[in-house]
């Protein structure tokens, strides 16, 4: 009876682990499972730039960007991380429209590299 309770919990730790290990090593990356290209970000962010100042502090219709991810927090008060900056690139906000479907992934990822970069 002991023997059998041991078994049947230690199956379950097993199979919490193994199932955990493997949504860990499969988890997709920002940009739908790869890396962002910096190069092709600063080219993708060009539409941006109509509003967002990467150059210099000043403001334009929105922000500056410049120096993004060493900055502490987003205007909105959200720490400076990938996930923040990508839900605010997918849902807009302040006269900025949502680019959840006009983007994809890809430039997206491309995107966020390319932020890393100021």
């Amino acid at each position: 009876m002991v023997r059998q309770k041991f078994f049947a919990a230690s199956s379950v730790i097993v199979c919490a682990a193994l199932a955990l290990s493997l949504s860990l090593t499969a988890a997709p990356k920002l940009g739908g499972g790869k890396d962002g290209d910096a190069a092709k970000g600063k080219e993708a962010f060009e539409q941006c730039a109509i509003c967002h100042n990467v150059d210099n502090d000043e403001k334009k219709m929105g922000p500056s960007l410049k120096g993004l991810f060493k900055r502490k927090t987003l205007a909105s008060g959200k720490p400076v991380n990938d996930a923040n900056v990508l839900a605010q690139i997918n849902a807009g906000g302040n006269g900025m429209p949502a680019y959840a479907d006009m983007l994809s992934a890809d430039d997206k990822a491309n995107i966020l590299a390319y932020l890393h970069t100021l």
